[in-house]
């Protein structure tokens, strides 16, 4: 915890002069995305993805488990390479994207685990329904974009979800109830 701390400190004492309250990185939604997967009828494992983040991350270098994070996507950014799932999927069948067209995720709070480990514990919104998730949540490396020339951060976060939780269990249990999420998102601090 002690190494995770320090990490984060030397980095954004390097991006922004050691202040003392949190730093807002914005997501860039050109590197963010979500991949899902879960057991189509014990006979393939089926993938999807969304993308299209908007969000912050308010990153506190001296308490990290003071941070937060608030994410939101579109539904209708769906994509599982066959345009018939993604209709079904996007129906009130599932995520009833014409009435909850945006998800949302909005952190409680944060357990920092390791060096660069954390558990972020928050309040997912999807078709309506608000429940409870913990992201398994890895920093993969924080400091000056080598490009952009601005601070920039990544991060890496595994969860299991029970789509029925959130209203979406047709065909359950044939095809799966549990869906695993990848994320992987990255985020800078905008030029001023």
């Amino acid at each position: 915890m002690k190494n995770f701390l320090l990490t984060t400190a030397l980095g954004v004492t390097l991006a922004t002069a050691a202040q003392a309250e949190p730093v807002t990185y914005v997501l860039d939604s050109s590197h963010s995305q979500i991949v899902f997967s879960y057991d189509h009828l014990g006979f393939s494992t089926t993938t999807g993805m969304f993308s299209g983040f908007e969000g912050t991350i308010a990153l506190d270098a001296e308490n990290p488990a003071a941070s937060s994070v608030e994410v939101s996507f579109p539904a209708q950014s769906l994509i599982t390479g066959w345009p018939e799932r993604e209709a079904h999927f996007l129906s009130d069948d599932f995520f009833g994207a014409e009435a909850n067209p945006v998800v949302t995720f909005k952190s409680t709070s944060i357990e920092v685990t390791g060096e660069n480990t954390g558990l972020i514990t928050g309040d997912l919104t999807m078709n309506g329904i608000t429940k409870t998730v913990v992201l398994d949540a890895t920093m993969n490396q924080l400091a000056d974009h080598p490009m952009a020339k601005l601070p920039w951060a990544g991060f890496d976060a595994t969860a299991t979800l029970l789509r029925s939780d959130f209203d979406m269990g047709q065909f359950a249990p044939f095809v799966g109830d549990e869906v695993a999420l990848n994320i992987s998102i990255e985020a800078m601090v905008p030029a001023e």
